[in-house]
């Protein structure tokens, strides 16, 4: 190669760190909802990436750590949805409760019907990283405590622990909200998940909704 030209030619762009660690999560997501957690290994993850099992381990020690990864992806897309609806302007605290209530449903079944083995996921998750799953419960119960103390300030609620009531009604929409759980009851829990809220908002101090 004549010398005039040589510099010319850019060097090869090495991937870096977080990169490469974004592409393991993604097709593990990927692989994790088509096939199944259980059912996939590290050595199937390296193989789509067209790497060694010995290089993704440089970067997620064990399959348990990807799914981590993948699980604060997921919670973190979920977290972000209903942040959003937690700040819409000009919605009184009620209304927003039931808003973010109904899209923790929606956008849980709609997971788990375009991908059924998404639950794998969950409860490995639960038995095998519980802080992954109870920083996420964490973050959700701030959200609602935050939207319950806006209304118990402006009128529209009235809750002596805005704390101990936001574990409360997370803990009360857990079965409309859990992957395993939607699977199983698809169109049959019961109560319907409207009459659950107008429920909820009444314990809150609402009435007439």
């Amino acid at each position: 190669m004549p010398a005039a030209t040589a510099h010319l030619i850019p060097p090869p762009v090495e991937e870096t760190a977080p990169t490469t660690r974004e592409r393991i999560v993604e097709v593990a997501a990927r692989s994790f909802r088509e096939i199944g957690y259980q059912k996939t290994t590290v050595a199937d993850i390296a193989r789509t990436l067209k790497m060694s099992p010995a290089n993704v381990y440089r970067f997620f020690d064990s399959k348990k750590a990807i799914n981590e990864a993948v699980v604060e992806r997921v919670t973190g897309e979920i977290e972000g949805m209903i942040a959003a609806i937690a700040d819409t302007p000009k919605l009184d605290a009620p209304e927003r409760l039931a808003r973010v209530i109904t899209a923790l449903h929606t956008d849980c079944r709609r997971r788990w019907e375009a991908h059924p083995r998404v639950h794998e996921m969950v409860e490995a998750a639960m038995s095998e990283s519980w802080s992954v799953c109870q920083a996420h419960v964490d973050r959700i119960e701030a959200v609602f405590r935050r939207m319950i103390e806006d209304g118990v300030r402006e009128g529209s609620l009235t809750v002596a622990d805005p704390k101990a009531a936001a574990a409360c009604l997370h803990a009360a929409i857990v079965r409309y909200c859990h992957p395993l759980l939607v699977s199983r009851q698809h169109d049959t829990a019961l109560p319907p998940l409207p009459t659950m809220i107008a429920f909820l908002l009444g314990a809150l101090g609402v009435s007439g909704r």
